[in-house]
């Protein structure tokens, strides 16, 4: 509840009338105070009024694309049953207001309105709650209160198209690691026999030395996991345009252009964070809801070193993908380091003004302005 500056002043004049009134025994002003005090107590009791509302949104969609349109129909119905409606009412959108017409909305009526979602930047646009505000007649108190839910909107990144993928690498049980094609079966380890196993499966020389019957594990070696890693240390993005690292907004664009390739080759891909994000709004999904809400994170070598080392432990995948920004030029030893754990390693530089200079760290490096130039480089690349 607040009172306006209209009502404040009403307030104080009824205070001040009141007091001169009875101390100096004027019951003109006497009467003014009266009727000054109870017109704020009319008005407190008008805004307290709670009116019953309805409220239901829907996006259509509710995942797009950066700069694809997107809706919100919000319907907002009267489900009280002796008065109408008289109402000032807007939607928050992000961080716009929305006015909603609630202008004598009858009991068990109601109004749909339907507006533009922003998508010119990537992220999620978090939709409502409605906030109605009840004011008296004189405009001396006023109250809001929201009503209904927030409903997210999610602006992925572009996802530009990637014709090549990563060959794969087979590794061999000599410890060689070979280049194979799809579709390629290797022995990987035998496990005793279970009912339903099939019996060509059966390694008989084996069953006849240990005494019981063992079944050959067959992987297909020749789909290679992609890791995808994207770098949002601030450090790595220091150029800003109107607050907005461009350079980490194409690294975005990168990294969904690359998960979108692999799961368009059915291949398995994970998405990793140099700096792990902490939870993350309710409803995320795949890896593209969590590009969309991503952020850059103060953040220093020491979370860097600590994200590689991480990596090179685990082996999750054997083409690494790296992507970075300017400032991550300096950094790119860290990334050499993994060329042990990972047979394929390939950095992308978004934002890059100027190219890497060559043989840095001994790495695959792509320079791209933005992720369109990061798609064409990438499919130019042929060093897996």
């Amino acid at each position: 509840m607040g009172i306006t500056a209209r009502g404040v002043g009403l307030l104080v004049a009824a205070v001040a009338l009141l007091g001169v009134g009875f101390r100096y025994a004027y019951p003109e002003l006497t009467v003014l105070g009266a009727a000054a005090a109870v017109a704020v107590g009319h008005a407190l009791v008008t805004a307290a009024w709670r009116p019953r509302l309805a409220v239901e949104r829907g996006a259509d969609p509710d995942r797009v694309a950066r700069g694809e349109p997107a809706s919100m129909t919000l319907t907002v119905r009267n489900t009280g049953r002796l008065r109408a409606a008289n109402l000032v009412a807007e939607d928050r959108c992000g961080a716009a207001l929305v006015p909603v017409p609630l202008l004598r909305l009858r009991p068990g009526r109601d109004t749909t309105v339907r507006y533009d979602v922003p998508t010119r930047r990537r992220g999620v646009v978090p939709v409502g709650p409605l906030q109605v505000t009840r004011r008296d007649p004189l405009g001396l108190v006023a109250m809001a209160r929201p009503y209904g839910g927030t409903v997210p909107v999610w602006v992925h990144p572009r996802i530009h198209p990637l014709r090549a993928v990563p060959t794969g690498a087979g590794r061999s049980l000599d410890g060689r690691t070979d280049s194979v094609p799809h579709g390629s079966i290797t022995f990987d380890s035998l496990r005793e026999y279970v009912v339903g196993d099939e019996l060509r499966r059966v390694h008989w020389r084996t069953s006849a030395r240990v005494g019981e019957l063992m079944v050959r594990e067959n992987v297909d070696t020749s789909l290679p996991r992609i890791v995808v890693v994207l770098d949002n240390r601030a450090a790595a993005h220091p150029q800003r345009v109107d607050g907005v690292a461009e350079s980490f907004e194409a690294g975005c664009e990168a990294a969904a252009s690359v998960v979108a390739a692999a799961v368009r080759e059915d291949l398995p891909v994970s998405l990793l964070l140099v700096v792990p994000a902490d939870g993350g709004p309710a409803g995320a999904g795949g890896p593209l809801d969590r590009l969309a809400a991503v952020e850059l994170a103060d953040a220093g070598d020491d979370v860097l070193r600590t994200s590689t080392s991480r990596l090179r432990q685990e082996r999750l995948g054997d083409t690494l993908v790296f992507l970075t920004g300017p400032g991550g030029r300096g950094d790119l030893g860290h990334v050499g380091a993994l060329r042990g754990a990972y047979p394929s390693v390939l950095v992308g530089v978004l934002g890059a003004a100027e190219p890497t200079p060559a043989g840095a760290a001994g790495l695959v490096v792509v320079d791209a302005a933005d992720g369109a130039e990061f798609a064409a480089e990438w499919d130019g690349v042929r060093r897996w």
